[in-house]
């Protein structure tokens, strides 16, 4: 495909995709039961955090966090007691556990209450064309509480070459606007066009054989190429292009 053809392909399969129907199917599906800015942001970044592994599990998981929350997530970051956090126990997905959950929310809390919420933070390290820088420094930040050492690897940095999938899909669910219900875009002082692809295993095989990526490896660099291709299609919205590549991938199973 010539890239008339291969942007025609693309957004065609973007219109098939990003729609409501994708939701259910989706960790998406977590911060869509709120309402309140605030729940949507603290639930997504947390549903977004363990999106890794089996979707089920994912789903499941990602809704026992709610359920230890009270279903009310940003009232619970806020007002929690110690006692509270100490009734979490034996939460675990994967690798993360009941301990990184406890840091997770005291550290949310302290972004709230002393650097002006999620918003605020990535807003204020956001390069012109690029959320990555951001990201770094958001995690430095993240951190600055006592915390375990290996808390930290459940929050990635784009700086030591990492794609950083999970927390770029977070900021697309927050940032987009998509106009049929299914990234929020709820975050105005962020732009689409900064957004970076969640640059994933089934995005980054379709992306090769379209010729959008020849790096083999899934990491920083991999991501910047991708970025750079996808913004020649779309340089207001490029991250769109994550439903088409997601759909082709996981539904389609790269057969096209």
């Amino acid at each position: 495909m010539n890239k008339s053809e291969l942007k025609s392909f693309l957004d065609f399969k973007v219109v098939q995709y990003n729609t409501p129907e994708f939701i259910a199917t989706d960790p998406i599906q977590i911060p869509h039961r709120f309402s309140i800015k605030e729940d949507i942001e603290i639930s997504g970044f947390l549903t977004a955090t363990i999106a890794w592994g089996n979707r089920k599990s994912i789903l499941t998981n990602a809704g026992k966090m709610m359920d230890l929350m009270d279903s009310s997530p940003y009232d619970f970051v806020m007002n929690h007691e110690e006692k509270d956090l100490e009734e979490i126990q034996n939460f675990v997905h994967r690798t993360f556990n009941s301990g990184d959950l406890r840091y997770f929310i005291r550290s949310l809390q302290n972004i709230y209450k002393n650097h002006n919420g999620l918003e605020s933070v990535f807003t204020k390290n956001a390069d012109k064309d690029s959320l990555q820088r951001a990201i770094h420094e958001f995690k430095s930040l993240f951190f600055e509480l006592p915390h375990e050492k290996r808390t930290e690897k459940h929050v990635s940095d784009p700086l030591k070459n990492s794609a950083a999938k999970r927390i770029n899909m977070f900021l697309r669910w927050m940032v987009r606007n998509d106009n049929t219900g299914v990234d929020f875009g709820i975050w105005k002082k962020l732009s689409p066009a900064q957004l970076s692809c969640p640059l994933d295993v089934h995005s980054g095989k379709v992306a090769r054989k379209l010729k959008l990526l020849k790096r083999k490896a899934n990491d920083a660099t991999a991501l910047n190429e991708l970025d750079t291709n996808l913004r020649k299609l779309d340089p207001i919205d490029p991250v769109k292009y994550d439903f088409a590549l997601f759909g082709l991938g996981v539904f389609e199973k790269g057969e096209f």
